[in-house]
């Protein structure tokens, strides 16, 4: 994956979400806080997920926006927001959502990137439970 997609202040791993929405809120604010993404984009990331769930398994979620907020993306970017206490996503327990903005068709190699890494079970579990910005960065870079 490359290396430009993931800025250190977008990695929160003591993080804490009453339910999914908050958690996905959480993730759109850090793509906000790193200058990805405007605002609307947060909105667009709670309207994908109530189209489809965002659950990929493993304890991890993908959240990311719709087609038509592609305007509002200033960058393609990622943020890892683990919540260690877990969030309830609809059913499932999250720990681990991978926020994702992306131009154009940008999503789709990251999309790739992503599920390789979390297909790898020591890799998915070492991102799960990472409690330093590096070991994220080590995993996703």
């Amino acid at each position: 994956m490359r290396d430009d997609l993931l800025d250190p202040r977008a990695v929160l791993l003591h993080e804490s979400a009453p339910d999914r929405t908050a958690a996905i809120r959480r993730c759109g604010r850090a793509l906000v806080e790193v200058g990805a993404v405007e605002e609307p984009y947060v909105e667009a990331m709670l309207e994908r997920e109530q189209t489809i769930s965002t659950y990929v398994g493993e304890g991890v979620a993908i959240p990311h926006g719709t087609a038509a907020s592609k305007g509002t993306v200033k960058r393609d970017a990622i943020c890892v927001v683990r919540f260690p206490d877990g969030v309830d996503w609809d059913g499932e327990q999250v720990t681990l959502c991978v926020g994702i903005a992306a131009k154009d068709d940008g999503h789709v190699p990251l999309l790739a990137a992503l599920a390789d890494i979390l297909l790898d079970p020591e890799r998915a579990r070492a991102l799960r439970e990472a409690t330093e910005v590096s070991q994220v960065l080590k995993e996703l870079t």
